[in-house]
């Protein structure tokens, strides 16, 4: 009876122990961020998936961090994300008060962009939001119906800069995939693509997320008010069954390699990162957090109401999806990256 006391004795000591240096460990990080006004920083224009779902992110996350700081949304668009990427990695605090929602395609970019000293494995992610299937869609006055009409005629297809899916795909679909786009630059984002496809200027937008579409033209997708002529995803989604997948409208076998490895960027989706260096108590509780506002019922109602999608996943595992692709054999990359310039 006295061993059993001893050891209940010596259990319930250790657990003040643990739960002092628990305690210890949350007080710091609830005082660190109390009142404080942190950054989310939007690799891309107004209006499209990274900016609907950052600015998303920004609104319910800080419900959830220890000390209920303030995160303010801001666009800072250029060079498919880089511009924010580089921020991040170099000029931004590296303390756990500034986020981005940058390409999904980052990692990869980073290993066919020689000029932009980009360190992927280096920015932690806190979690994903949802999935992203980029989808190519041309309004219905462009009298395009189906892949195989931009196979037989030229089209001008919306695109921003250089490393950038809306770059990327249409590229690809040409050298892969027997597609005659003509790719017009200078566009920051989705929504400039969009108001341009309305003015008549491009007829077709090469990159636009299907959570940003469902969210802002759910009408494209549910009652066919647009044409979408490719998925850029392994295989088809739910949503889109009679849309081709990217790898299906391959030519050759090489082709089909390359668009495999395009479209498996998907998996990041619209997922937030964070700068390299945050204590690894502050990347937990910042995780902890992503994770208690992606099952908030407040957040999940929000979501729903302004037609979002949900399909969460940790930071862990979208820094292993990030370990994965900068595996990838860098004669593929290579491939890839020279369609994406």
């Amino acid at each position: 009876m006295r061993r059993v006391r001893t050891c209940g004795v010596a259990l319930a000591t250790m657990a003040a122990v643990i739960l002092s240096s628990l305690t210890a460990q949350a007080e710091p990080i609830e005082d660190f961020y109390r009142g404080k006004t942190l950054r989310m920083l939007i690799g891309y224009g107004p209006g499209g998936g990274y900016d609907i779902y950052g600015r998303l992110v920004a609104e319910f996350l800080p419900r959830h961090l220890p000390g209920k700081p303030t995160i303010i949304p801001q666009n800072m668009p250029g060079a498919g994300s880089f511009a924010a990427a580089s921020y991040i990695q170099d000029a931004a605090p590296k303390d756990g008060t500034v986020f981005g929602s940058l390409a999904q395609t980052l990692a990869l970019d980073s290993m066919t962009n020689v000029n932009a000293k980009i360190d992927v494995a280096r920015m932690p992610y806190i979690g994903r939001v949802v999935t992203n299937i980029d989808l190519g869609a041309a309004l219905a006055k462009t009298g395009i119906r189906s892949f195989e009409d931009v196979r037989s005629k030229q089209y001008n297809v919306g695109a921003s800069g250089g490393g950038s899916n809306t770059v990327l795909f249409p590229t690809a679909l040409n050298t892969y995939a027997g597609a005659k786009f003509k790719l017009i630059r200078g566009y920051s984002g989705t929504i400039n693509i969009l108001l341009a496809m309305e003015r008549g200027e491009v007829d077709i937008v090469g990159s636009y997320g299907l959570p940003g579409m469902l969210a802002s033209h759910p009408g494209w997708v549910h009652k066919g008010e647009a044409t979408i002529l490719y998925q850029t995803s392994l295989k088809r989604h739910r949503l889109l069954p009679n849309v081709p997948a990217i790898p299906e409208l391959a030519q050759s076998d090489e082709g089909r390699e390359v668009l495999r490895a395009a479209a498996s960027t998907g998996d990041v989706g619209r997922s937030i990162l964070t700068t390299p260096g945050v204590p690894p108590e502050r990347l937990a509780a910042l995780r902890a957090a992503f994770q208690a506002m992606l099952n908030d019922p407040e957040f999940l109602a929000a979501c729903e109401k302004r037609n979002l999608m949900v399909d969460g996943a940790t930071g862990e595992e979208i820094d292993q999806i990030v370990r994965d692709t900068l595996r990838l054999p860098q004669a593929v990359a290579e491939k890839i990256g020279q369609m994406m310039q």
